[in-house]
């Protein structure tokens, strides 16, 4: 199994005299004796862990070329180095969005090897640090095999997650991502992995190089159409609009939305709520009025994953291509 450490919380301590982040070596190290993945660790549950270092910004920071280069390194241990799983460590705070991308960009190492993302609210020299344990849990998920096929996964405080449902809802509890109203794909206790659910359909083959630029603009009454040109001209591929309710745009950005779409600009319409899959076009009451003019529903993905989503689609061609990926999704 290979560990990608990127650092960040799950890898500092506060040590004096030698204050700073471990290396994913010594994070395998930090692991409680016995727990999977320690070294020396025997028996039926040992694992054999090599860990490699990435370069990162802090998750909060994460810039795209950095989330694009792990998902294209998960993807490389398994397809092209032999290794039956990969365990990622990453901040929290944009933990979702790499393990989407990372999903996204899979392709056939899904079927081939689990992928697992995870990361820790507390340093590891706080009282009740969840990051050992986070680590740990995840090598177990990562060397079943009953995650073959489910994609990128997020594994915290013993619970693992699709990549597509889950989302960070608290900022300080170690309890802090959840998939609801979605179930949870399994839970590790007693140092196995317990399968619960059947993860979401995967998403749509790709093959291409996904675009980096990509804008996020939440959309709110009275906005001023201008901020979706400057982007563009700010040299942004593509546009994501965070709406409300099941997909609404405030009507004053319809004639921006149409001329961005002529230029081959795609926009994308995604929620603030949590909304069904099915084509915002096919909504009741009005709603999905903007893909009149051109632009294209989020299948309920969260506006943060719907911009992931258009980096991606923007790798299999146009305007026409990046629609026809999303009606797949």
């Amino acid at each position: 199994m290979l560990l990608l450490a990127t650092g960040d919380v799950i890898a500092y301590s506060y040590a004096p005299g030698r204050p700073g982040f471990l290396s994913g070596a010594e994070l395998l190290r930090a692991l409680p004796p016995g727990a999977p993945g320690a070294p020396g660790t025997p028996g039926a549950i040992a694992v054999d862990v090599v860990a490699e270092d990435v370069m990162a910004e802090p998750s909060w920071d994460m810039s795209p070329s950095t989330m694009l280069e792990l998902a294209r390194r998960a993807r490389s241990a398994i397809l092209e180095r032999g290794f039956d799983g990969v365990v990622i460590t990453h901040g929290t705070d944009t933990l979702e969005e790499t393990a989407y991308l990372v999903d996204l960009l899979a392709g056939r190492a899904a079927e081939r090897g689990a992928i697992v993302l995870t990361g820790a609210v507390r340093s590891l020299d706080e009282p009740s640090s969840d990051g050992p344990r986070n680590l740990a849990s995840s090598v177990v998920a990562a060397a079943d095999g009953a995650l073959r096929g489910a994609g990128a996964v997020v594994c915290v405080n013993d619970e693992v997650h699709a990549a597509r449902w889950v989302a960070k809802v608290d900022a300080t509890s170690v309890a802090a991502f959840s998939s609801a109203p979605f179930p949870v794909l399994g839970r590790v206790t007693g140092g196995r992995f317990e399968r619960l659910s059947a993860p979401p359909p995967r998403p749509p083959v790709f093959a291409g190089d996904p675009a980096s630029d990509v804008a996020l603009i939440k959309t709110y009454p009275g906005i001023d159409p201008v901020l979706l040109t400057a982007v563009v001209d700010a040299g942004a591929q593509g546009v994501v609009l965070e709406g409300t309710g099941v997909g609404n745009v405030p009507v004053e950005l319809f004639t921006t939305i149409a001329e961005l779409t002529e230029w081959g600009i795609p926009v994308v319409v995604a929620s603030r709520c949590r909304t069904s899959a099915a084509p915002l076009d096919e909504m009741r009451h009005g709603a999905g009025l903007a893909t009149r003019v051109g632009a294209i529903g989020a299948r309920g993905l969260a506006p943060s994953k719907a911009r992931c989503a258009l980096m991606v689609a923007l790798g299999t061609g146009g305007i026409d291509a990046v629609r026809d990926w999303f009606r797949k999704l």
